[in-house]
């Protein structure tokens, strides 16, 4: 049996970035083979990696970024376990690979993306990802993503809690005046979350489902339940524009000046640069938006310990 040193220890963990009782238990494994220990390892990780999958993963951060020249983007989400983890360099620098590799290839979906190899690497985003995995110890997986063309403009906000991409139109292309009014409308999109663009985005089926609560409400107050129907309709009518104002980015009060709804400030940063702009889409994913937290007992957790 091989002779396996500390020094043999402390280098197969700065080859790998594993733990040291792991990497001395591979080695031992492997008889002092670096290269089989280096096998070992990455195959205990993927199954140590399957029992953790069930773990509930809604950390993580949200990346929004694009091309020098901002004709390409992308926003991705990558989940995993604790907040602490979310803020480990190499889970950061990872999150930033794979939208790179996003915009650089333009994978149809997630199991295409994971086949593909990594933006500065010479492995598949999902060894990389499996790779971290060894490092980490925590679930972690990709969520979604999203690629968009066009004139791009990214805004990541709390560290990777949100992230926006607002693509816009104008004939000035990515001037440092049409990026600004872009990132304004970021921010705005990340402050108030917006469902729709504009009023014409709206699905039917949604205003009339709108109008139905308006008259149910009408129905509940005295003071309206016995005006006719054709008075409520046209009060329901004018309650409409504001759910607009309030689900519709363009017609959002603006929120750096209450003076100007968002297409009126969109308006003023084009009449200003001399040229048109328009806000043709955006995308914007909240971190863990929709995905069910355990609540843990912190109390109850330690007292089940110390009954085992």
């Amino acid at each position: 049996m091989a002779n396996i040193t500390a020094k043999d220890v402390a280098e197969l963990r700065k080859q790998t970035g594993v733990g040291m009782m792991d990497c001395k238990k591979a080695l031992v494994e492997a008889d002092g083979d670096f290269e089989k220990a280096t096998v070992l390892l990455r195959e205990k990780g993927l199954a140590t990696q399957a029992k953790k999958s069930g773990r509930v993963a809604a950390e993580g951060i949200v990346m929004a970024k694009t091309n020098a020249d901002h004709t390409v983007g992308a926003v991705v989400e990558v989940n995993i376990e604790t907040d602490f983890a979310a803020n480990n360099d190499e889970f950061k620098k990872f999150v930033d690979d794979v939208a790179q590799t996003i915009i650089d290839t333009n994978p149809a979906d997630i199991e295409a993306l994971n086949n593909t190899q990594i933006a500065g690497g010479n492995t598949t985003v999902a060894e990389a990802l499996q790779e971290l995995f060894l490092k980490i110890r925590e679930n972690m997986h990709i969520r979604r993503f999203q690629r968009l063309e066009g004139i791009l403009v990214p805004y990541v906000h709390g560290g990777g809690s949100i992230g926006v991409m607002v693509n816009v139109a104008s004939p000035a292309g990515a001037s440092a005046e049409v990026l600004a009014c872009g990132k304004d409308c970021a921010l705005q999109v990340a402050a108030l979350k917006p469902p729709y663009l504009k009023r014409e985005d709206v699905p039917a089926e949604v205003l009339e489902e709108e109008k139905k609560i308006m008259l149910s409400q009408m129905d509940e107050d005295p003071k309206m339940a016995s005006k006719p129907e054709q008075v409520k309709a046209k009060i329901v009518e004018g309650k409409i524009g504001k759910y607009y104002s309030e689900n519709c980015l363009l017609e959002q009060e603006f929120v750096k000046d209450g003076d100007f709804t968002v297409q009126k400030y969109v308006a003023d940063c084009a009449k200003k640069a001399n040229t048109t702009i328009d806000v043709v889409g955006y995308v914007c994913f909240v971190r863990g938006e929709g995905v069910e937290k355990k609540e843990e007992n912190f109390a109850d957790e330690v007292a089940s310990m110390m009954k085992n």
